[in-house]
């Protein structure tokens, strides 16, 4: 809620400003690092989330077949 309301008052030349702001801290050479860093963290997040979905997933299918399932008792 909070960030569509800091949204709302962020114009163009607010978002000019925080960039131009964060070139001169950082420098041109550090910003691709930066971004670099943060895309490997992106991905390493979704695939640990993709992960536990499939453990997830394997772990509710073990406990849907039990021992016994699906034999014929003559």
């Amino acid at each position: 809620m909070i960030n569509l309301f800091v949204l709302n008052f962020m114009g163009p030349w607010q978002i000019v400003l925080i960039v131009l702001i964060v070139l001169i801290i950082f420098g041109g050479k550090k910003i691709p690092e930066l971004m670099k860093g943060l895309g490997q963290g992106m991905k390493e997040f979704k695939n640990a989330t993709k992960e536990e979905e499939e453990e997830k997933e394997i772990k509710s299918k073990k406990e849907d077949i039990k021992p016994g399932d699906g034999e014929d008792k003559e």
